[in-house]
């Protein structure tokens, strides 16, 4: 029987990312949204591992840690913080709360499962069968023929989820805060995809796509929309009848985001 793992995460795109990760490489995942939860979770199911955020709202991954402890059939399963604010000394107080390991935030996609199957039974360790020698369908690695996609969105975790997956996938990423930003770098190098969000301070990605489509050297890249603030049916059509291929809403899996963007870049000859 393949390991357990328990992943806590207020985020859901850390969490999305995060489970796909572990089930490519074959563990299968019980996911959670906050503290509370995991806790239950845990208790239901007794995972052989937990993976846990430590900044969460109500209770955060310390004290999920010290409870956990306190219970009798937890108190063995070993805990992993993974935090995206990493300070000097966190290391040593997640260890103190009763973590057995801790891993910043970026994760790193390549080397991610292989690092939490270190504080794994020898016996629940699976080999690392999905690498980029030895691909399966599977595994999140595509032939992604060298194409570029840029990313663009004002919030730092969205970028980087972004670029660690895609990346992963074989893509090259360039990322960019704002519209004006991602217009400028269209313009210098144009990319095979642009992958927008919509409400972004400096111009919005409406704005961003109108600037796309009116320039005849970029108008055939295609546009994706990947929001989770502009989710109304009228700002899907919008951003449709200004030329987006595709307009995405987050939480979304990671496997359907790949196939989206293979889907719209199949359709686009390769320059």
């Amino acid at each position: 029987m393949n390991a357990r793992i328990l992943i806590i995460d207020d985020n859901p795109g850390n969490l999305e990312l995060t489970a796909y990760l572990l089930s490519a490489h074959g563990y299968a995942t019980v996911t959670a949204t906050d503290g509370e939860r995991g806790l239950a979770a845990a208790l239901q199911a007794v995972p052989d591992l937990i993976v846990c955020d430590l900044q969460m709202p109500g209770i955060d991954g310390y004290e999920v840690a010290r409870r956990a402890k306190q219970h009798r059939s937890l108190r063995d399963v070993p805990l992993v913080a993974v935090s995206a604010y990493a300070m000097k000394g966190d290391r040593e107080k997640a260890l103190a709360a009763g973590f057995a390991g801790y891993l910043p935030k970026p994760i790193d996609p390549e080397n991610f499962v292989a690092q939490l199957a270190t504080y794994l039974r020898p016996e629940l360790r699976l080999a690392p069968a999905v690498t980029a020698e030895t691909t399966t369908d599977a595994s999140l690695k595509r032939d992604s023929k060298g194409r570029t996609i840029l990313v663009v969105d004002n919030l730092q975790a969205n970028r980087v989820l972004a670029a660690d997956l895609l990346e992963y996938s074989g893509y090259t990423v360039v990322t960019a805060r704002s519209a004006r930003s991602a217009l400028d770098l269209a313009r210098e190098a144009p990319p095979d995809l642009i992958l927008s969000d919509v409400c972004m301070p400096d111009g919005s990605g409406y704005e961003l796509i109108r600037e796309i489509k009116g320039e005849p050297r970029l108008r055939a890249i295609p546009f994706v929309f990947l929001t989770s603030t502009a989710t109304d049916e009228s700002d899907r059509r919008r951003g449709l009848e200004l030329g987006a291929a595709k307009f995405l809403f987050r939480p979304l899996e990671p496997e359907l985001l790949l196939r989206e963007i293979e889907s719209c870049l199949q359709e686009t000859p390769q320059s």
